[in-house]
């Protein structure tokens, strides 16, 4: 088995109450270092495929494998997934009323730490260490004092999930759709906190419709799936043909 795999997904199969199969025979490989995105239309997949990584007790997987740093985690719970390294950042994060964001972060992470043997964080030291974490993410010092999501814009939602996964610091960041809702500043200041996240011990994997993101957090592959299968695989200048002919041109191409 390559230990360089920080993801593989081995012929994944996941439905919903025994019905219809959503994913169809999933094979993925993600390796260290890496950052790979998925692209298709509306309903092929690309949600279903995240969360079932990510172990939403809502998807059922029927066939296959899930491996994270060649762990089984196939049938983990969410939670466990998360401690040993799997992050999930939200296409649309909740809000909660009543929790302070700062100790939502600090639960989260040492939460984290305690699953993983580590020292948890005292209040005055976490807050040292999300103080600074804040700032690179662009973030309002006023900010951890509000409730979780509650009341917050699109880009701030998206900012929390960004500094979530710096937090966490996790082997493999989900990121699905994190470019929605954004405007140019904000995509630029996720973009770069992303790409400072990246390193030859973890792996991204970026869900989105749209090649704007991809300019600025260039992949090593893009992955376009329809109806539950990932029917193409490329480089990054995949994107640009997207954005250029549409969908058609990857059914031109698989015609060749």
């Amino acid at each position: 088995m390559n230990d360089q795999n920080i993801l593989k997904i081995e012929n994944l199969q996941v439905t919903i109450n025994s019905k219809d199969k959503l994913l169809k025979g999933i094979n993925l490989c993600i390796n260290k270092g890496e950052v790979h995105a998925i692209m298709g239309k509306n309903g092929s997949g690309k949600s279903t495929l995240a969360k079932a990584i990510a172990g939403h007790p809502k998807y059922q997987i029927i066939e296959g494998r899930i491996l994270l740093d060649q762990q089984d985690m196939t049938h983990e719970e969410a939670s466990t997934r998360s401690h040993k390294g799997i992050f999930l950042a939200f296409q649309y994060p909740v809000e909660i009323p009543g929790v302070n964001n700062i100790d939502f972060l600090r639960l989260a992470y040492n939460s984290n730490r305690k699953a993983n043997q580590n020292t948890e964080l005292d209040p005055l030291s976490f807050f040292e260490l999300v103080s600074t974490k804040s700032k690179s993410v662009d973030i309002q010092s006023n900010f951890l004092t509000r409730n979780v999501n509650e009341g917050f814009s699109g880009g701030e939602k998206k900012k929390n999930e960004i500094l979530q996964m710096d937090l966490l610091n996790s082997k493999l960041a989900i990121l699905d759709e994190i470019d929605s809702g954004l405007d140019i500043d904000a995509l630029k200041t996720i973009a770069k906190q992303i790409n400072q996240f990246k390193n030859n011990s973890n792996a991204i994997l970026i869900i989105t419709h749209y090649q704007r993101l991809l300019n600025y957090i260039v992949p090593d592959y893009i992955h376009i799936m329809d109806k539950g299968n990932i029917v193409y695989t490329g480089n990054s200048d995949i994107g640009h043909k997207l954005e250029e002919y549409g969908y058609k041109y990857i059914h031109n191409v698989n015609q060749l």
